[in-house]
């Protein structure tokens, strides 16, 4: 029954970091006014306070008590595969795909380039803004080979493409190639996205390949800068 408290003191608390009641960068109640609070011990209010440090939630300062740490962004993996669609799924907040742009255009140098294709190839464009939590802070812009992605819907781009290619089409989607950096924010950033006064935007371009190691999507992903933290996982090599 103890661990069942400390649990549900820890999911309160939490509920209330993310609605906003309690603040970044304020301090939690202290240990004795939590104790007054949920009528419970002190050991279970530490238990509590431990795994919301854990999590990265708080940050414990002795003397000073417990601080709210920034928890208004999303993680987005840089090393994984992941689709939008496994990103909401995960993260359980309310979100949508809005379909921009979808059609079928013939490459610029750019393209050509960025692909490996030549002029007698054609190419996917697609644009969506994705919205969370009823915000647009990603704009994706994705250009496929047709050679590889014969043919995309509006309804295909607004649920999964990976999806439709990996269980339609029955490719296998590999590895990526990617390249971050921060660039000002475009007239397409600010016409589809919320940028709430921000002038610069987090590019992640992915070159992504099948496992045949054929290049087939080219992908720039526009990110709102307050939104998003880029996770990764390293591990150091001992030689």
């Amino acid at each position: 029954m103890k661990e069942n408290k400390y649990l549900a003191i820890y999911h309160d608390l939490l509920l209330k970091i993310r609605q906003g009641i309690f603040k970044a960068n304020e301090k939690l109640p202290s240990e004795n006014e939590l104790v007054q609070q949920y009528k419970t011990s002190r050991e279970t209010i530490r238990k509590a306070l431990n795994l919301l440090s854990e999590h990265g939630y708080i940050q414990k300062i002795k003397g000073k008590g417990s601080i709210v740490l920034d928890v208004q962004k999303y993680d987005f993996p840089v090393s994984g595969l992941v689709s939008f669609k496994e990103l909401a799924q995960k993260m359980k907040q309310p979100s949508r795909t809005i379909v921009c742009e979808l059609e079928l255009v013939k490459p610029n140098d750019y393209l050509k380039k960025h692909l490996n294709i030549t002029n007698k190839d054609e190419v996917w464009k697609v644009i969506r803004a994705r919205e969370i939590e009823g915000e647009k802070i990603i704009l994706d812009k994705d250009y496929f080979n047709k050679k590889y992605v014969p043919s995309l819907t509006k309804e295909i781009c607004e649920d999964s493409i990976y999806e439709y290619i990996e269980n339609e089409l029955k490719l296998k989607i590999s590895f990526a190639k990617k390249e971050i950096s921060v660039d000002q924010a475009t007239d397409e950033d600010y016409q589809y996205l919320d940028l709430e006064g921000y002038n610069h935007v987090v590019v992640v371009k992915n070159f992504v390949y099948l496992d045949d190691a054929s290049l087939f999507q080219y992908t720039e992903s526009r990110h709102r800068l307050d939104k998003f933290r880029f996770v990764d996982f390293a591990r150091r090599s001992h030689q």
